[in-house]
């Protein structure tokens, strides 16, 4: 036991040792700013730790973007998949981008009139880290006394991208590549930072008293808006529907890849529901992790039955969707609920996906591979609607809070939408020619195969 308690005795020791050098550093008299110079009544300790968790939380919602890729390419062909992983690849690149010169100060405009502001565009990127006084501006408390400027921006950056992404899964197999790339740097460099400072940013839907903790309907039901639009707009697949009106399903490729794909969304959500609480405060961010599982657990369940009830067998695909309706339904209210009402939420939602995903194919014949309006926007609804319904808000005044949020960011989204998609159909075409769809876009947009030389599934 001797060199265990000695090797204890060494590793306290090395610690106080760096935590001495650490503040030591930090009180060298020439540094360019200095914590002391920030007010003494902020806690230092929990300050760094609440950084810390917004962070990882960041870091957790990135690895959503490989579930979306994941999860799209395995529900659609085969012939698709190289053109689905860039496109989710590229979203990324272009969120980042894009929040960066422009998002980001038109969704955190500060002082506004509460509709629109373009704020200071571009000074997120070129602020001096070497500038004393950008510094104590910026990566102190002095900015918030929860995190830093840039651990602010990097949190909101991953979110941007996703609404754009859940386009992507509705306008699978048929959309030009170029087309959709021109029209994700838009749609998430303008309309969606527009949307969310009406609440995030301070504006008026926050004023009236709309609440949206982590995105119901900021991020999903906005992204579930567009792929509505350009679905209808863009039209169904080739072979999806007959003249006569039936339907023939277009069965995904890859179940074991598109079941990855949601396990690592469920998994970021973690950070995208904890990492809202915007502080490392342990009973905020314990609630909301136990609401966002449960919730999305009981949507899981709720689908599988209903598919087995309904449709005579269980199936496998509702019951992620299902998974993912819970997750989505329960992002408005994470904080406000109690436990038996995130499961209550999530059920519904389960619910709810797997008739809207019926309605929507077979009575509406809106082709949607991947189901992306349906979870995205129809439990969206649903989930920003639960915190007038359920939770520490529940009452008349804020269920009408909710749906005048739901109804004004519906509106600005669809009207977007439509003028952006229609202007790109005029000028560059939506749609790849017929020929290209039936070869797959794999081979005409990008002369690559996902499977070189697995002959099993050129027809797929």
């Amino acid at each position: 036991m001797r060199p265990r308690s000695t090797f204890i005795r060494l590793a306290l020791a090395v610690g106080a040792l760096c935590a001495l050098a650490t503040l030591a550093h930090a009180q060298e008299p020439d540094a360019p700013a200095t914590i002391e110079s920030v007010k003494s009544s902020v806690d230092m300790v929990q300050w760094t730790l609440n950084n810390l968790w917004v962070m990882l939380a960041g870091c957790l919602v990135f690895i959503m973007h490989l579930g979306f890729a994941t999860l799209e390419s395995g529900l659609t062909r085969s012939k698709n998949t190289v053109n689905i992983l860039f496109k989710n690849t590229m979203i990324v690149c272009i969120g980042l981008l894009t929040y960066a010169l422009i998002g980001f100060h038109m969704m955190y405009p500060g002082d506004f009139n509460g509709f629109f502001s373009l704020g200071d565009i571009g000074a997120f990127i070129t602020i001096n880290p070497g500038d004393a006084a950008a510094v104590q501006a910026n990566l102190t408390p002095d900015y918030n006394p929860g995190y830093t400027w840039y651990t602010d921006f990097f949190f909101q950056a991953m979110f941007a991208a996703t609404a754009a992404t859940i386009v992507s899964g509705a306008v699978a197999g048929r959309i030009k590549l170029s087309t959709f790339l021109v029209f994700a740097t838009i749609f998430v460099g303008i309309s969606y930072p527009i949307t969310g400072s009406w609440v995030w940013g301070g504006g008026f839907l926050k004023e009236m008293g709309f609440y949206d903790f982590a995105g119901s309907t900021l991020v999903h039901s906005v992204g579930g808006w567009g792929a509505l639009v350009m679905a209808i707009i863009l039209g169904p697949r080739l072979g999806k529907y007959t003249p006569h009106g039936d339907v023939r399903p277009i069965f995904g490729h890859n179940l074991p890849l598109a079941t990855i794909g949601v396990f690592l969304l469920w998994f970021g959500w973690f950070g995208f529901n904890g990492g809202s609480v915007l502080s490392a405060d342990a009973a905020a961010v314990s609630l909301v992790l136990v609401t966002t599982s449960l919730a999305a657990a009981a949507g899981g369940i709720a689908a599988a039955l209903v598919s087995w009830i309904h449709g005579g067998k269980p199936d496998h695909t509702m019951a992620l969707n299902g998974l993912l309706a819970g997750l989505v339904g329960i992002t408005a209210g994470a904080d406000q609920m109690a436990i038996w009402e995130s499961v209550a939420i999530g059920a519904i939602a389960g619910i709810i996906v797997y008739f809207a995903v019926i309605t929507i194919d077979q009575k509406l014949k809106i082709d949607d591979p991947v189901g992306a309006v349906s979870v995205h926007l129809c439990c969206g609804i649903w989930g920003t609607l639960a915190v007038g319904i359920f939770g520490q808000k529940a009452g008349m005044d804020q269920l009408i809070h909710q749906l005048i949020g739901v109804g004004a960011i519906g509106a600005f989204t669809v009207v977007f939408t439509l003028i952006l998609g229609f202007a790109l159909k005029s000028t560059m075409g939506l749609r790849v020619h017929e020929k290209e769809e039936l070869q797959g876009l794999d081979i005409g947009e990008h002369g690559q195969e996902a499977y070189a030389g697995f002959q099993i599934f050129s027809n797929q």
